[in-house]
């Protein structure tokens, strides 16, 4: 087989990306090693029911009227009408660092803004500067690390308002430790503060099936459970891919959202780096009868909390670390019309080695996930209230759980922490998409494969 494009891994950047080829030149094709497309964002079935994977909120809300808007530039240049995917506004989300402050924020900026003048009235003006300057930053301009914390000191000159500021941001996007890229920075609060989160009408399922058949309607292929072993190259062009089967496909040009390691593994040039450290999450799913609802939190989205005097973002020394973590309620979104149950998800940081030892041991590896939920359960009631004794169903996903369905190393959703953000790996038909190319969340994802193509493949048609 040739094609003139291909692309490894169905996930929302190589769908997007796909599409936004697919546009010009049915000559496509999409690569995907599991049996269901959309790598982090995708779902399963439990007991008849669908349980969504990865998709908590989805940020860059925006108006249908703001035409410069990251969501409604992404409908452009996919050729989406935005009446095909009903949007639900989040309520109301919420920083909590108990027994310290808390700060609430939506999908207007001014909510936040009156809780920064009420509750530190004394970094008022500096975070006015702040947002001027992150209005005026360029975040794409290809530079080195700036950190985002000292650019936040520098504005804020308070130390708690900063941790506070940046926990969503950090847990919604940063692949550092303890701080993030001040272009990675300005992008999340961008995303997040100053636009704001939702989630499509129905399920994750319901969305990507629309981007598929929106995909095939313009020719574009897909080969499931197909898994790439190889990438062929000879000195900067690569040739063709090596397919689990053995079958080799020939391509002018390639792109891979499967991240850069990974990548550079086909390549027969795996890299390793044992000073950097990979943020590894676990997220449990609790599901609970309606008949519950009224006793939790209705008017909450998301609540990012902390419980500890100084907000660590960093790989735990053991399993879990439950001082931090975020809780959401995905049926807590304006319009969604309640059903017979709902969800609360909890998501903490977590070290991929400490599970890794466990793997050999499977009694031991469900009797640690079965604490860790329990354990995430008696951490988040202290925040919103008691609900074990209600739960009818649960689930968790550790870091083997997203490296095995993901093949993300280490089970790290965000990715190495080096990021390329021109999509260049040394190569002159290969780019990168996705998480290691540096655009962050949802409609960031599908933008990043947007952009690759417009940069790189689209020019050579």
């Amino acid at each position: 087989m040739n094609v003139r494009f291909l692309i490894i891994g169905s996930g929302l950047s190589g769908l997007a990306a796909a599409i936004r080829y697919a546009r010009f030149s049915p000559d496509v094709l999409l690569v995907e090693k599991h049996s269901r497309i959309g790598g982090l964002n995708s779902y399963f079935y439990r007991n008849g029911t669908l349980i969504e994977t990865g998709l908590h909120a989805v940020t860059n809300f925006a108006e249908p009227k703001n035409k410069k808007a990251p969501l409604n530039q992404l409908f452009r240049q996919l050729k989406l009408n935005r009446k095909q995917i009903h949007i639900h506004e989040q309520i109301a989300s919420e920083v909590c660092f108990t027994n310290r402050e808390s700060i609430l924020f939506s999908n207007n900026f001014e909510i936040l803004h009156d809780q920064i003048i009420l509750k530190f009235p004394h970094a008022a003006p500096g975070f006015d500067n702040l947002v001027s300057a992150i209005n005026a930053y360029d975040p794409f301009y290809l530079r080195g690390f700036i950190s985002a914390k000292a650019f936040l000191l520098h504005y804020l000159q308070d130390s708690l308002l900063v941790d506070m500021i940046m926990c969503p941001l950090m847990f919604y996007g940063s692949s550092i430790e303890n701080d993030m890229d001040l272009g990675q920075f300005v992008i999340m609060f961008r995303s997040i503060f100053q636009e704001g989160m939702f989630r499509p009408h129905g399920t994750i399922k319901d969305f990507l099936d629309l981007l598929r058949h929106h995909y095939e309607q313009f020719g574009g292929r897909i080969l499931m459970q197909s898994r790439v072993t190889k990438i062929l190259h000879k000195n900067r062009k690569v040739s063709a891919v090596e397919l689990e089967t053995g079958e080799v496909i020939q391509c002018d040009r390639l792109l891979s959202t499967i991240g850069y390691q990974e990548t550079m593994q086909l390549l027969g040039r795996e890299t390793t780096d044992e000073s950097v450290n990979r943020l590894g999450f676990i997220e449990s799913i609790f599901q609970l009868p309606i008949s519950c609802r009224h006793r939790l939190p209705v008017d909450r989205t998301i609540i990012f909390y902390n419980t500890t005097d100084h907000f660590l973002y960093q790989r735990p020394q053991s399993f879990v670390d439950f001082n931090s973590g975020v809780i959401c309620f995905p049926s807590n979104f304006q319009g969604i019309e309640p059903q017979n149950y709902f969800e609360i998800r909890s998501t903490h940081l977590a070290d991929f080695f400490s599970w890794k030892a466990l793997q050999s041991d499977r009694d031991a590896y469900l009797a640690k996930k079965a604490q860790a939920a329990r354990r995430s359960t008696e951490t988040i009631a202290e925040i919103i209230g008691n609900f074990s004794d209600n739960i009818v169903y649960e689930d968790t996903f550790t870091p083997l759980t997203v490296e095995r369905f993901t093949a993300k190393k280490e089970g790290a959703i965000y990715g190495h922490p080096q990021k390329f953000k021109d999509g260049k790996i040394g190569y002159d038909n290969l780019f990168l998409a996705g998480t290691d190319q540096g655009y962050l969340g949802i409609i960031g994802s599908m933008l990043s494969g947007v952009s690759m193509v417009n940069q790189h493949i689209l020019p050579a048609l």
